[in-house]
């Protein structure tokens, strides 16, 4: 067999995501469908679903291993995880969160984001921050490692934001924001991840960078959204975020529930108002 044989094996449609990829999309207004996955099977359904990008997020924390928070997540359980939702993909781009304390000095970053790469699979990394962040941007930026710069609400920093807020509603925190949105962008960042803020704020931030910015409770005008497996398919118990939408109330199994996430996304129905803050 070929090296690149399971490349050969894709039908012309099939052609996996890449950097490149999300960045036509943003150009054409073509809005990319992103979801949170930690295992194999599932990881399958959703690329078979049509998602552009998979994200194994540190919220397995909470989903996967019962925490209250994220914190607890080790780089050893996020390398696991983004290695077994690596067997699953075939044509979505896939992200690694980096977990608390794996990114505080940019050489730590450099070593843990080659584990996710090398050991795990993972094709970009993911950190939390914002100017505090942009040395270690550059540094894996300048090493050739892809890096989407999550910012808005960031779970890690849950103790110290005092629990689970919207963020960026005073006109002083929106303008950090954006100079928060601008500086990653300048260090390297190829993806910026913008989570529970106003949705005029989500199109202030997409309005002042050049690289994609998804949206995971940051209003429409984003050129992305990204949701959690589980709640996309009716599996999260107890009160849910209000930016989540469960598809398994109208839909018949978890793959059309996917699907519908996907075109919801696509089409620009999903998030509808109510799915929003202001």
């Amino acid at each position: 067999m070929s090296l690149y044989g399971h490349l050969q094996e894709r039908g012309p449609h099939e052609k996996p995501v890449t950097v490149t990829t999300l960045s036509r999309m943003r150009e054409e207004a073509e809005k990319i469908a992103c979801i949170t996955a930690y295992d194999a099977s599932f990881a399958t359904l959703v690329d078979v679903a049509g998602a552009d990008l998979v994200l194994v997020g540190d919220s397995l924390g909470m989903v996967i291993q019962g925490h209250d928070t994220t914190v607890p997540v080790t780089i050893n359980d996020m390398v696991y995880h983004t290695r077994c939702v690596s067997r699953g993909l075939r044509r979505a781009l896939l992200v690694a969160d980096m977990p608390f304390a794996s990114y505080a000095l940019p050489e730590l970053a450099f070593r843990n984001a080659a584990r996710l790469m090398q050991e795990g699979g993972a094709q970009m990394v993911k950190l939390e921050g914002g100017m505090l962040q942009v040395r270690t941007v550059e540094f894996l930026s300048g090493r050739d490692i892809p890096v989407c710069a999550h910012i808005g609400l960031t779970p890690q920093s849950v103790h110290k934001l005092g629990g689970y807020k919207v963020q960026g509603r005073d006109d002083a925190a929106a303008k950090r924001m954006i100079q928060d949105a601008r500086a990653l962008e300048d260090a390297g960042a190829d993806i910026v991840l913008l989570e529970c803020v106003p949705s005029e704020l989500g199109a202030a931030v997409r309005e002042e960078v050049g690289v994609p910015v998804i949206g995971i409770g940051a209003g429409p005008d984003v050129d992305g959204q990204i949701l959690v497996l589980y709640d996309i398919i009716g599996l999260t118990s107890g009160r849910r975020p209000r930016f989540v939408r469960d598809y398994s109330v109208e839909t018949r199994n978890p793959l059309e529930a996917v699907k519908s996430y996907v075109s919801s996304v696509k089409d620009g129905s999903y998030p509808a108002a109510e799915h929003c803050f202001s």
